[in-house]
């Protein structure tokens, strides 16, 4: 059950229209999406290890005159430039080719879908290389906490406002619109939460569970991760995916036990004749 759970979450099949015939059509389609992300993922935990550091630092300074250890200084330079290069040629092609990666996902899942593939934008390259606009530079805020780039607590301020406010449509359109300016902001969870809420409200599911599931995925051991799961659930139920809803569901306790939504999630499990 946990693999099929994490297929789910590797994919966005699970939210695409529900018909049986087109899901019928689609099932190797969406098979291959499913392990091309897969192939994504396994790169990017490559690049994470290159961040890890594997013991001492290496490299011999030593020497018994001034000039012997110049000499071992200019030799490691020379060492861990040529050792820079080599790293950045690797995450330049990793980067731009997960980047290729997900514009053709992105594309196939649209024309799945049935949507306006003229609508689809260039994608950006991973890590926002190859010529990339640069990101805005980052302020602390007073008192703690992670520091964020100018006008992204305005803006995040101004979506939440619209959304406390009851205008759920101006709310989506605003929080889509941040997480796409701040990639990887410290409150991309809560924008993609309250976005799903707020399609929730004007009746839009596919759009709800996708949100709930970019919050989760983006998060998973976030604040917000077991209410965004369970939303996730929740939507698919709505959108008549029983199976995936009731696996979704089953994972909220299996991986929060402590949540307060635990119980939530076992009486919607119950609505739905969940094995």
């Amino acid at each position: 059950m946990k693999r099929l759970f994490s297929a789910l979450l590797m994919s966005g099949a699970m939210i695409l229209p529900t018909s049986l015939a087109f899901a019928q059509d689609r099932t190797q389609t969406l098979a291959d999406i499913r392990q091309e992300l897969s192939v994504v993922y396994v790169e990017i935990q490559k690049l994470k290890r290159e961040l890890s550091t594997t013991g001492a630092p290496g490299g011999n300074l030593s020497g018994n005159t001034p000039l012997e250890r110049l000499d071992a200084i200019e030799r490691e330079v020379q060492r861990l430039t040529s050792a820079t290069e080599d790293l950045e040629f690797r995450v330049n092609a990793v980067a731009q080719d997960g980047a290729n990666r997900i514009g053709d996902l992105e594309f196939r899942l649209v024309e799945l879908e049935g949507g306006d593939l003229s609508k689809l934008g260039e994608t950006s390259t991973l890590g926002g290389l190859e010529g990339a606009p640069a990101a805005a530079p980052a302020v602390p805020l007073p008192g703690e906490g992670p520091e964020l780039a100018i006008g992204e607590k305005t803006d995040f301020e101004t979506a939440k406002a619209a959304f406390d406010g009851g205008d759920y449509r101006t709310a989506a359109d605003q929080f889509q619109a941040f997480t796409q300016t701040y990639p990887g902001s410290p409150l991309s969870a809560e924008a993609h939460y309250l976005r799903g809420q707020a399609h929730e409200a004007l009746g839009e599911m596919s759009a709800a569970a996708r949100a709930f599931l970019d919050s989760f995925s983006g998060t998973p051991d976030g604040a917000l991760a077991p209410d965004a799961l369970f939303k996730l659930g929740a939507s698919l139920a709505a959108l008549g995916q029983t199976n995936e809803a009731c696996v979704t569901l089953s994972e909220v306790q299996a991986r929060f036990p402590a949540a307060a939504v635990v119980s939530q999630a076992q009486s919607t499990m119950s609505s739905l004749g969940c094995s």
